[in-house]
């Protein structure tokens, strides 16, 4: 059941492990994290420090296996396969890899996310046009991937994770292959998203251009979290 918080994320004594008896390996150790709505938070460290996991839980990309993940009013743990999917509706993922089909445009790539959606089907293609050409592509809408660059089919990603106006959104290194202009340009974009629209934006990386910009960064150890900080104050 969803309920009205000012918490976008709330996590208590989150446990996870890999694998099954002596090929188990746990990956996060007792996690508490509370995420406010509207809040820009980073989580970074070393490789294979859980990262990428607790991102992958906080959007019900895997099943916590004990302790408490509520999100967007949601206990995770609890919700069916159709509770889940229409979770996942009201979260924007951007992914280390882009994931566009080869075949598809880049307005396609960003029209297709809200033609899966019954309830989007009225978004307007100027929107469409408008995200892409303030991420720099307006003279490459109808670029298909082969024809676009590293940096440019993640920006292609990012807008179609942003098209339908998620609650939360959570990007796993989204700028790692972007420009020092262009990092600007995205982080723009989340942080108006956050605090005009009250989106929640999770964050993974160790791009330490982007650290200042949130409002809060977290870091994790060997699947602990070990730093929890306030970055900005306005």
């Amino acid at each position: 059941m969803e309920s009205k918080s000012k918490w976008a994320i709330q996590i208590e004594g989150l446990n996870y492990a890999f694998g099954d008896a002596e090929a188990r390996k746990q990956v996060l150790y007792d996690i508490d994290l509370e995420v406010e709505s509207g809040e820009f938070i980073i989580l970074t460290g070393p490789s294979g420090s859980g990262k990428t996991t607790l991102l992958s839980l906080s959007g019900a990309l895997r099943r916590p296996q004990s302790g408490k993940l509520l999100s967007l009013g949601r206990s995770l743990g609890d919700l069916d396969d159709s509770g889940l999917e229409v979770y996942r509706r009201e979260v924007g993922f951007i992914f280390q890899l882009h994931n566009l089909f080869p075949a598809l445009t880049a307005f396609e790539s960003v029209k297709m996310a809200t033609d899966l959606r019954p309830d989007l089907s009225g978004v307007a293609e100027d929107r469409i046009t408008d995200l892409l050409t303030r991420l720099g592509l307006g003279e490459r809408l109808h670029y298909k991937p082969a024809k676009l660059s590293g940096g440019q089919r993640q920006r292609v990603a990012i807008a179609r994770a942003l098209v339908h106006e998620p609650r939360l959104i959570l990007a796993d290194e989204p700028t790692a292959a972007l420009d020092a202009q262009n990092t600007t340009i995205v982080l723009e974009m989340l942080r108006e998203r956050a605090h005009a629209n009250g989106t929640s934006i999770m964050m993974v990386t160790q791009d330490n251009r982007v650290f200042e910009e949130a409002d809060r960064l977290i870091e994790l150890v060997d699947g602990r979290l070990v730093s929890d900080r306030q970055t900005r104050l306005d």
